[in-house]
């Protein structure tokens, strides 16, 4: 929000220095981004006369000039062709920065003529295209003085923060009232005069959409001249970075930024019938004053004449009605619309514009009569013409509302020592005024212009069936709090005292919960097996997303790009993506992964710790490059649960994973028959070929919340056997398809109290093997506990592997 400190002199009575009103609005909670004085980048150029202007001895377009500055006469060469005699003009001395050009003046000779300054144009000062030629200033201006202090560009512009509950702060005369109520000077009162129209107007309004547009005025002005705006006008348009229109134009964005009151002008003679009719859209198009095409929806409140769609309400007019130097018949528009229809329309539009920034934030709902009246005297003011009757539709809003504040509230939640007289006195500054008053508490009436206390909830609860619990609960609560929050902030937001957390004990609790410690610890681990952590979005293009999964409800209403409409069903997706990024510009052998959440659902989401690889491993001295394979995306994720507590050994792998992995290469780990624990496999064909990933890219997920947190239990000394572990080596005949981890299970398990470990070393399949079998061999070691075991122990043993090995899985011991 933007404003010169002139305009908000023309509300505010106040003697105060720039920088006491630049503090208190941020004191006040109106945090001030920036203060632009044109006039302090513009403090070198002068007014000057042009006492001599001959053309140059030695250059036909240049003209040697002597340049009467306030001072001693200057020698200038110029190349503009209105460089004349007798002309007032804007001069630049040595030393002066051209902001148009980026240049930094010095004296200097061109083509032998001596030039001690520069005579500008306006583009070269920046304050616009022109450079045809230079500035020509009135024959009364005078010589000497600033050029800046001359035009009354010495008017700092201040830019505003506005929270969005404020939206009576988009108004200068908002501003302006806060400010005196933080006893800044006096707010000037609104005096607008009233009109008395006469006839009816030619054209009137019908509401079809109500739920849109609640109450809607508006009124014929006929036997209007537009034109230029006048300089006043301009000036505070121009002073915000507006750009001037012509005069009916100029009126109503005056008014938006003025009164934080958005209007509209119609050229009455540009509009079909004599009916404007708010209704929803059917789909239909049309050219919008920001220059492009708008096709509305049926969710959108559209304004039609009898031809069609002319404006998209509250948001933007169309360029068919609008306003130019041809418009005789002005309609003026002054309407209240929905705040959340406007809000989801600009969204559905990706329009922003003033207008709807204001309607969506809340306007004064009471100042529609006066705004209008005020509106339709400025223009007559300025273009003449004569008023009709004002025409309106629906019904004038039911704004009154109460709030109540216990001054006992103002120490115990706002922790400051405020007496009821100040705290009340604060409040009637802003436009409350006392319903009732005792002791203890104050019952006030909220003003219309304050949209953001004691008002209904505007946006419809996810849960329906807590809704109306959560309104009750938020009705009895927020408004004191709002009021509270008005009386601090008026004191100075700097004036509250910080006062610092009550501390539960002198030992400080865990900072970290489980989870969090156990999401922590799996980054450290990832990031130790050589893998870069990444950070992407949990959106992507649904089209990508259909590559790892069937999309549940997960596209979203509002994406923030068109190719970021749809949650990810898995981290792999986004890594994926970041992965292929890599490898086209040259980093084929590269590791990521990134701990974050993935979508099942609109309503489920998972934490999941995933990871890819592409490419070969790393060069070694012990052994050559290879290629990544989906064992090696298994020891990444057995490795990771291993570190978060998970018996290894309890995990199992099935050939189940999901389709974006290859088939055959690829698993699920279960800790038992229903728990997921994670996936892992080489990337399908299909998949990176889309994707532009290298054929044979692996990838992994572990799923966290599956993960159950580890007992705690006492830690016992470890129990260190005396006597030496045995190894005893086993190659079993088995069929092709019989999964590893079955024969290694069985191994196990068939003497558990000495068996403590079983490694498979070699798969053999090829000649000299039955057809469909294949040979595994495995190590196990035999741990004796409590004596040196005898070879006759040692084959009974051996025996029992064997035969456990052989129920299991069909096996026999390889001859």
């Amino acid at each position: 929000m933007k404003f010169s400190l002139s305009w908000l002199k023309t509300w505010l009575d106040t003697d105060a220095p720039l920088e006491a009103i630049v503090e208190t609005l941020s004191a006040i909670g109106l945090e001030v981004e920036g203060v632009e004085n044109r006039a302090t980048a513009l403090a070198p150029f002068v007014i000057a006369e042009v006492i001599e202007a001959l053309p140059h001895p030695n250059a036909d377009r240049l003209r040697a000039c002597r340049v009467n500055a306030g001072g001693a006469e200057m020698s200038v060469v110029c190349g503009a062709p209105n460089a004349r005699t007798g002309l007032k003009v804007v001069f630049a001395p040595p030393g002066a920065f051209i902001p148009g050009s980026g240049i930094t003046l010095k004296v200097g000779e061109i083509r032998g003529v001596k030039s001690e300054g520069m005579l500008v144009s306006f583009r070269e000062l920046g304050l616009g295209e022109d450079h045809e030629g230079i500035i020509e200033l009135p024959e009364d201006a005078p010589v000497g003085m600033p050029y800046a202090l001359w035009a009354g560009m010495d008017d700092p512009v201040i830019d505003i923060s506005v929270t969005p509950n404020r939206g009576d702060a988009l108004a200068v005369r908002g501003v302006a009232r806060d400010l005196a109520a933080a006893g800044l000077g006096s707010l000037k009162p609104l005096v607008a005069p009233s009109i008395t129209g006469t006839g009816t107007s030619t054209i009137i309004w019908k509401n079809q959409f109500p739920e849109a547009c609640p109450y809607i005025l508006g009124r014929t002005v006929r036997g209007v001249t537009n034109g230029e705006s006048p300089d006043w006008l301009k000036a505070r348009l121009t002073s915000i970075g507006l750009r001037p229109i012509n005069a009916l134009v100029d009126i109503t964005n005056l008014f938006t930024i003025d009164l934080g009151r958005p209007l509209h002008v119609f050229d009455a003679d540009k509009v079909a019938g004599s009916v404007l009719t708010l209704r929803r859209g059917n789909g239909e198009s049309f050219a919008g004053l920001h220059g492009k095409p708008v096709m509305v929806t049926s969710d959108d409140c559209v304004i039609a004449d009898s031809s069609g769609v002319q404006s998209l309400a509250g948001i933007v007019g169309g360029e068919a009605t609008g306003c130019d130097e041809s418009t005789k018949n002005v309609f003026i528009e002054c309407a209240l619309f929905d705040r959340v229809k406007i809000a989801q329309t600009g969204q559905r539009h990706a329009i922003f514009s003033d207008a709807r920034q204001r309607f969506e934030r809340g306007i004064d709902s009471m100042l529609l009569p006066v705004a209008l009246d005020a509106a339709t005297s400025m223009v007559m003011d300025i273009c003449g013409g004569t008023p009709s009757l004002v025409t309106e539709a629906g019904e004038k809003p039911d704004w009154n509302r109460k709030a109540s504040l216990r001054f006992a509230r103002l120490k115990e939640f706002g922790g400051a020592d405020v007496l009821p007289d100040e705290a009340v006195a604060s409040l009637e500054k802003l436009g409350f005024t006392i319903y009732r008053r005792d002791g203890q508490h104050v019952e006030l009436d909220v003003p219309s212009w304050r949209n953001d206390i004691a008002s209904p909830p505007a946006l419809d609860q996810r849960e329906a069936a807590g809704a109306e619990k959560a309104a009750a609960g938020a009705a009895e609560i927020e408004p004191e709090h709002d009021l509270i929050e008005e009386v601090l902030r008026l004191r100075g937001l700097d004036a509250i005292v910080p006062v610092s957390l009550p501390v539960p004990s002198g030992v400080p609790a865990a900072m970290l919960t489980a989870k969090q410690a156990r999401t922590a610890l799996a980054r450290r681990m990832l990031a130790a097996r050589g893998l870069m952590e990444c950070v992407t979005f949990s959106f992507l293009d649904h089209n990508i997303a259909g590559l790892f999964g069937e999309a549940k409800d997960l596209r979203l209403a509002n994406p923030i790009a068109a190719d970021l409409d749809e949650m990810r069903p898995t981290p792999v997706a986004t890594l994926a993506l970041a992965a292929a990024r890599n490898v086209a510009r040259g980093y084929g052998d590269l590791g990521f992964f990134e701990v974050g959440p993935a979508y099942m659902s609109s309503s489920e989401q998972l934490l999941v710790a995933a990871g890819i690889r592409t490419g070969e491993t790393a060069l070694s001295a012990i052994q050559p490059p290879r290629k990544y394979d989906a064992m090696d995306a298994k020891a990444d994720a057995l490795a990771l649960l291993s570190c978060l507590g998970v018996p290894v050994e309890a995990v199992t792998a099935t050939a189940d994973a999901p389709k974006f992995y290859h088939p055959g290469q690829s698993g699920v780990l279960r800790q038992g028959p229903k728990i997921v624990l994670g996936q892992f496999g080489t990337l399908h064909p299909s998949l990176c070929a889309k994707l532009d990933l290298p054929l044979g890219s692996v990838a992994f997920e572990v799923f966290l919340d599956a993960i159950a947190e580890p007992k705690r239990r006492k830690k016992a000394a470890p129990a260190l056997p005396p006597f030496q572990p045995i190894r005893r080596d086993f190659a079993f005949l088995v069929s092709a398809d019989t999964p590893a981890d079955a024969l290694l299970r069985a191994a196990k398990g068939a003497e558990r109290n000495l068996v403590s470990h079983v490694a498979l070393f070699d798969r053999y399949a090829g000649k000299n093997l039955p057809e469909g079998q294949i040979s595994l061999a495995i190590a196990v070691t035999i741990q004796p506990t409590e004596k040196t075991l005898t070879e006759a122990e040692l084959d009974a043993i051996s025996a029992k592997i064997i035969a456990a090995v052989g129920k299991a899985t069909g096996g026999v011991l390889r001859g």
